[in-house]
């Protein structure tokens, strides 16, 4: 990777911190050799590596150490879908190297490509399907035994008989997660629509939706809209060629290191600017040359305020609003009426008003200008609206559609719904699901609102994702059946009825994980599985075949036609998702087995390179386009108008009944210090104008109701990734990313700490209204005063951390109130909640 130092460096740092002060920070202390490696790690896990700075190569010609073998795999921590080269002998993997004919990767890995293998090699992996037998559902006395896979997918399918049966289909619920072999969902669907369940969910409430969600309202497609490195269809760079790049609630140093190395090594040939908004300091915002550090849950204020600015000062792209944008004059006048201008934006988010005026003239005027956005956005109570005003921003100034432009929201990739060939066996008319959001399971447990759910099958770790910890951890002690699936004896095993262990990503064939910018790679398996361990497919064919054995109802045929026994082999199923699923056909396995680089959706023929530059005015997006559906021939913008959406009375009419509108009401958290609108969320329930399929509670914008409670909690508190070490809950299963990362480090600034009689390196207490946590203070001063950060990802099962002495921590979103959030997307808000810090442990 590089070691050229301007690309780790960019001069001094504007910041702008609690109070409103500007300050300048120095430049960065000198850098390990690339911004996506942990200090003192190599960018290759094992002893396989290019000799690359002038030293010999140790292993060259070595008999023990030369492969016999390269899998061409690809790495599962993060959206960057690294490709891992991965070097065995004897069967044993000895080393992961980097792609260096993908010029996007450029040969590169980060710190956690070396914790693939250590997923594999892994005492503590489950291997054997186990059944509880005695203990208390989460207590540490329960107990399993092991079982077979019949003996395990048929205790499963009659207790979803039994549910069904008894008219109860509904109550049986699902929720997948990204570390599945793409697909796993559509199979899921489709053994939930044979049973009678609408409640078939996925990660994406705790993960991005809210992205998607807005980007659909106004420009058709829920995707990230640019692509990483050189689109084939035109035969220029498209994100690298950004001159300016405003960066929000998102840090991708650590979170997508790659991809962001990436676009500083063109940033060094394009000299573009970067402008980092973030509540801290992040190795991210130490690359940037302006960091802007708001009150947390305040972004929206931020947008808005821009683009007051831009529009009553006439810095929009007027050709372009003019051809290609519907309700700008609504727009502006709305911005108007409120009063959102620059000096309201400063009073909200505690900046200047100099920096947010700067920004959106800088923004306005680089052309073309990228918006990228996270987590950091995603959870909180105003994600939809607040990505939505984020693509007006890149509407009226004309960065969609363009090289180097759009608005580029993390996560928001996978191409499209993955379709199988259709049902042809009758399935029953299905009750509206649960309200979008994880935590309505623990509120359908605990209330029987809407309705109590009796079964759920989980691939992801719910008890370390969800908002107060507590309430999911009281409905999953009462829940009546729970089957978890997973790699490792986590959590919510201990409140299992059914274990299923499952293959990690260098056990398996297939398609994985994704790059953001919808690329996708293909995978070969590296070394053989763990124990009887199975894919999700697998696991989710074989419970439909268990069904087709005990079934008294459905017929066994169908349940066999719905589920053949060939996808058991992920090539074929695959090959049936390229069959069926508009603007696919080109993404063969045969195609994606060929080439160094991942291959971007929608690519509607082997003829076709794939789509960089969604809503590019070039033949080959119109081709892509009408492949997604009859009605999109000739469209730019996949909206009903062909148009970027941002006011229609038909957008504004459909939204309208869940208390939001086509056009942006400011309004955040109620724990935000300050006095702002927030959401009342109402008991009743209506059909989501965005997932129609699914409930939602309407809203309203008001004053807060009831106390602040910034009485006794006087901070805000945000949880987010410890560092780039960690990915979600399952790299703290290894002993690379415990020993560089297993101590929970609470950011503080000193002069809050020293108030509180709080040194570097003591151990403290993040207390909220919910619960709290404990963790050892980092005293930082690249941190508002008023606020406090969290690293989340952590919990009490973690066991590989005891081996450094590295406590077993409560989840950060203990902390965290359910009550609180996105009554569209379904996002949780984990950016905010009110808290204090003391000093010492539990």
């Amino acid at each position: 990777m590089s070691t050229d130092p301007d690309v780790s460096r960019r001069g001094a740092i504007q910041s702008t911190l609690a109070g409103g002060i500007g300050i300048s920070l120095p430049s960065p202390a000198p850098r390990p050799p690339s911004t996506a490696e942990a200090p003192g790690m190599s960018p290759s896990s094992g002893v396989s590596q290019a000799a690359g700075c002038g030293r010999p190569d140790f292993t060259e010609r070595s008999a023990a150490l030369t492969p016999d073998r390269t899998a061409a795999g690809a790495c599962q921590f993060c959206n960057c879908n690294c490709r891992l080269l991965v070097d065995l002998k004897a069967g044993r993997i000895i080393g992961v190297r980097g792609e260096e004919s993908d010029p996007v990767q450029a040969g590169g890995l980060c710190v956690k490509a070396r914790m693939m293998p250590e997923l594999v090699y892994n005492d503590m992996r489950l291997t054997t399907p186990l059944r509880r037998v005695a203990g208390r559902k989460g207590s540490a006395d329960s107990r399993f035994e092991a079982i077979g896979w019949d003996e395990a997918l048929e205790t499963m399918a009659r207790k979803l008989l039994e549910l069904r049966d008894a008219g109860e289909a509904h109550t049986i619920a699902n929720r997948t997660s990204g570390r599945m072999l793409r697909g796993t969902g559509a199979l899921v669907a489709r053994l939930f629509a044979m049973l009678g369940s609408p409640n078939d969910s996925d990660v994406g409430p705790v993960c991005n939706d809210a992205g998607a969600d807005a980007l659909a309202a106004t420009f058709g497609l829920g995707h990230f809209t640019n692509g990483y490195g050189v689109d084939a269809a035109t035969g220029r760079e498209d994100s690298g060629a950004a001159r300016h790049l405003l960066l929000l609630g998102t840090n991708q140093a650590e979170t997508h290191p790659v991809t962001f190395e990436h676009l500083l090594r063109e940033r060094r040939r394009t000299g573009a600017t970067i402008t980092v908004v973030d509540p801290r300091l992040t190795p991210t915002g130490a690359q940037a040359d302006r960091w802007a550090a708001p009150k947390p849950h305040t972004d929206y204020a931020l947008v808005l305020g821009m683009l007051h600015h831009i529009v009553t000062t006439g810095r929009h792209d007027r050709e372009f609003v003019s051809r290609w944008v519907l309700g700008f004059a609504e727009l502006r006048d709305h911005l108007v009426h409120h009063g959102y201008t620059t000096a309201w934006a400063a009073a909200v988010t505690g900046l200047p008003e100099a920096v947010i005026t700067a920004m959106a003239e800088e923004y306005a005027a680089a052309g073309p200008a990228a918006i990228y956005c996270n987590a950091g956005i995603s959870h909180q109570t105003s994600a939809f609206d607040t990505y939505r005003a984020l693509t007006f921003l890149a509407a009226v100034t004309g960065n969609i559609g363009v090289p180097g432009g759009g608005c580029n929201f993390m996560h928001n990739t996978w191409p499209g719904e993955l379709k199988l060939p259709p049902l042809r066996a009758e399935v029953p008319t299905r009750p509206p699901a649960l309200p979008i959001g994880p935590d309505s399971f623990a509120e359908a447990i605990l209330t029987g609102r809407p309705y109590r759910l009796r079964a759920i099958v989980a691939q992801g770790n719910p008890l370390i994702a969800s908002a107060h910890t507590h309430r999911v951890r009281e409905a999953f002690e009462r829940l009546e059946f729970f089957v978890y699936t997973g790699l490792f004896m986590e959590e919510p095993a201990r409140y299992a009825d059914l274990i299923l262990p499952v293959c990690s990503g260098l056990e398996t064939e297939g398609v994985y994980m994704r790059r953001d910018d919808r690329a996708v790679r293909w995978q070969e398996q590296a070394v053989p599985r763990r124990g009887a361990s199975r894919t999700d497919p697998e696991i989710w064919i074989g419970l439909a075949h268990a069904l087709a054995r005990l079934d008294t109802r459905r017929p066994a045929a169908e349940w066999h036609a719905a589920f053949p026994e060939k996808w058991l082999e992920y090539g074929a199923l695959w090959a049936d998702f390229v069959d069926h699923t508009p603007g696919m056909a080109g993404m063969t396995e045969q195609r994606m087995r060929g080439r160094a680089e991942p291959l971007r959706w929608p690519c509607p023929s082997t003829a076709h390179p794939g789509v960089s530059t969604l809503y590019l005015d070039h033949p080959t997006w119109y081709e892509a386009a009408d492949s997604l559906g009859p009605g999109n021939r000739g469209k730019r913008f996949l909206t009903p108008s062909g148009k970027a959406e941002i006011f229609t009375p038909r957008l504004q009419d459909r939204l309208a009944p869940s208390g939001h509108g086509a056009l942006p009401v400011f309004y955040t958290h109620p724990e935000v210090t300050g006095d702002h609108p927030t959401l009342r969320y109402r008991s009743a329930f209506i059909a989501n104008p965005l997932h129609p399929g699914a409930l939602a509670h309407p809203v309203t914008i008001g004053p807060r109701s009831g106390r602040p409670p910034h009485g006794a909690y006087p901070l805000m508190g945000m949880t987010g990734r410890p560092s780039v070490v960690h990915f979600a809950g399952v790299t703290h299963w290894t002993r690379t990313g415990e020993q560089l990362n297993g101590v929970r480090l609470v950011q503080i600034h000193p002069r809050t700490a020293r108030a509180s009689g709080i040194a570097d390196g003591d151990p403290v207490r993040v207390e909220s209204p919910r619960g709290s946590v404990t963790g050892t203070a980092l005293l930082w001063e690249g941190i508002r005063e008023d606020t406090v950060f969290v690293p989340n990802t952590f919990g009490p099962a973690q066991r590989v951390g005891d081996l450094f002495g590295a406590p077993r921590y409560e989840p950060a979103n203990v902390l965290c109130d359910d009550g609180f959030y996105d009554n569209l997307s379904g996002q949780q808000a984990y950016k905010c909640f009110a808290c204090r810090v003391v000093r010492g442990g539990a």
